[in-house]
C-alpha cells in the first residue's frame, strides 16, 4: 500500500531526514516512535508533501507521489492529521468537515459527514458549534474526522494523544481499533511509546532522521524494552490502556 525509500527531508537548509525507508501494508497500523526531535513529524510531513523532500520515493498502491505537491498527494490518497488537534476555530464543526475535497471511491466505503458523526456521535450533537469552542479531545476527534473526509488510502496521524487527558487517550486507542476494522491503512507518529506499540502492527524506531529498528507487535513487557531502547519512558497516565469506547462511536472529552 505505502512504500517509502531513501527519503531525505529538509527544513530550509537543515537536512533533517537521512534516507528514511518504511512500508505499510494494506490494513496495517504502522507506528513511528523515538525521541522528541528524532524526525517522526518531519517524516509524516514529507510523505504528505508539506516539507521539502527533494530525494526519495513515496509510493501508494504502486503510484509514485514524491514529485507531486501536497494537494495532489491528498487527491491520490495520502491524508495528514497534524499534531495539536488543529481545526479552523471560526468555522463550525460541520464546516470544518466540509473543507476537504473527497477522493472519489467506487466501493461504497466513502466517508461522509454522517458517517463521521456515526463514528463520533458527540460531533454530531455539536455540528453547529464553532470549532474554537470545543475541548481538546473534541478538537482531536474533529481533526481525525476531517482527515477521513478525504477518503484516504493511507491516514497519517501525527501525535494524536498529545496533551490529552488519559480518558481521551483511551478513546483514541479505541478509535484506532475501529478504523483498523474498516481496513484503513494508517501511519502513526507518537512520542508515547507504550501507546504506539500497543496499537501498532509494526513499529519503526527513528533516531537522528533515519530508521534504526523495525519491531512487530509486542507484549507490554517488550513494549517497555522498546521504550528503553528509544531512550525515554512513556508519559505516565497516557499509555492508551483501558477498554474500547462504547458501541456506536468513539467517545471522549478532555
Amino acid at each position: 500500500m505505502l512504500s517509502v525509500s531513501d527519503l531525505h527531508g529538509y527544513y530550509g537548509a537543515s537536512h533533517v531526514l537521512h534516507g528514511v525507508a518504511l512500508e505499510a501494508r494494506a490494513g496495517e497500523l504502522v507506528a513511528l516512535f523515538g525521541r522528541n526531535g528524532a524526525g517522526k513529524t518531519t517524516t509524516l510531513a514529507s510523505l504528505a508533501g508539506v516539507v521539502t523532500a527533494p530525494r526519495g520515493s513515496v509510493c501508494v498502491d504502486g503510484e509514485e507521489l514524491a514529485s507531486l505537491p501536497s494537494y495532489e498527494r491528498l487527491r491520490r490518497g495520502l491524508s495528514l492529521v497534524p499534531s495539536g488537534a488543529r481545526v479552523f476555530a471560526n468555522l463550525s464543526v460541520e464546516e470544518n468537515l466540509g473543507v476537504v475535497p473527497p477522493r472519489a471511491v467506487d466501493n461504497g466505503a466513502a466517508w461522509t459527514v454522517e458517517r463521521v458523526y456515526h463514528l463520533f456521535p458527540k460531533l454530531g450533537r455539536l455540528r453547529r458549534s464553532a470549532a474554537g469552542n470545543l475541548s481538546g479531545g473534541e478538537r482531536q476527534m474533529l481533526a481525525v474526522g476531517r482527515g477521513l473526509m478525504a477518503n484516504p488510502k493511507v491516514l497519517l496521524l501525527d501525535e494524536p494523544s498529545e496533551g490529552l487527558a488519559p480518558v481521551v487517550v483511551q478513546a483514541i486507542g479505541g478509535l484506532l481499533r475501529q478504523l483498523k476494522e474498516t481496513g484503513l491503512t494508517m501511519v502513526l507518529a507518537e512520542q508515547n511509546h507504550r501507546f504506539a506499540l500497543r496499537h501498532a502492527d509494526r513499529a519503526f524506531l527513528i533516531e537522528k532522521g533515519s530508521v534504526q529498528h523495525e519491531r512487530r507487535r509486542t507484549s507490554s513487557r517488550a513494549a517497555r524494552r522498546c521504550s528503553a531502547t528509544s531512550g525515554s519512558e512513556p508519559v505516565p497516565g497516557r499509555d492508551g490502556s483501558g477498554t474500547a469506547p462504547a458501541q456506536g462511536g468513539a467517545h471522549g472529552d478532555e
